[in-house]
């Protein structure tokens, strides 16, 4: 069977065969289902904070249309997610120049079955950066992308479904450059537009100043 994701990302073509019970046509793998609930229920509060992101609807398709989105033996695409590292007073950020993609970005990276994405997300965070200590500022989402990983490798070109959540740690502990990137370093947030003008990144820095305008009131 053929899906096509709508929107920005019609190009995308989920091809995926979808196993189900007794043959019937009607009913999922409940187990399969059951797996993605939480995410589910993540997406759909971020759709009730975000209505206007055109990446909502994509983003729940993609989970819906492929029981196994959380491997990346997916080839098509998989959901990952991250962790957007800021200080206490939301004044800094912490990014990892990747060595693989040559940008600076935030730490983060596969599931690999694992699907309690805020904890991949801190897993994530630890391995890449050597903090000991950080807390997750909120169980919800912070922001969600979709983008275009190309070919490395034997791997052929995919996307990654990118859960982004918001990691609170203190900029003066020790951290500890990765096998993955070239450096890490704390940003101040009026300096990250002369780092990168990743739309995604910059994104994240204009809704960080929103969260914080919001806390402050």
């Amino acid at each position: 069977m053929v899906e096509i994701v709508s929107g920005p990302y019609a190009r995308l073509a989920c091809f995926h065969n979808e196993k189900k019970i007794g043959g019937s046509e009607g009913l999922w793998c409940i187990g399969q289902a059951m797996h993605r609930e939480l995410l589910n229920n993540l997406l759909l509060n971020y759709k009730l904070r975000f209505p206007d992101e055109e990446a909502v609807p994509d983003f729940i398709h993609f989970v819906n249309t492929h029981k196994d989105c959380f491997e990346r033996t997916l080839e098509i695409g998989h959901v990952t997610a991250s962790g957007w590292i800021i200080d206490p007073a939301f004044e800094k950020v912490l990014l990892v120049h990747h060595k693989k993609l040559e940008l600076w970005l935030q730490p983060g990276g596969h599931c690999d079955g694992d699907p309690d994405v805020a904890r991949v997300a801190k897993r994530e965070v630890e391995e890449e950066t050597g903090l000991s200590s950080f807390t997750l500022f909120a169980d919800y989402i912070f922001d969600l992308d979709i983008h275009k990983i190309p070919t490395w490798k034997n791997i052929p070109e995919h996307y990654h479904f990118d859960i982004r959540f918001i990691i609170h740690a203190d900029y003066e502990q020790r951290t500890q450059v990765s096998h993955e990137s070239h450096d890490l370093r704390w940003f101040d947030f009026d300096q990250i537009n002369q780092t990168t003008q990743d739309a995604s990144i910059l994104r994240l820095v204009e809704k960080t100043n929103l969260q914080r305008k919001t806390d402050i009131t």
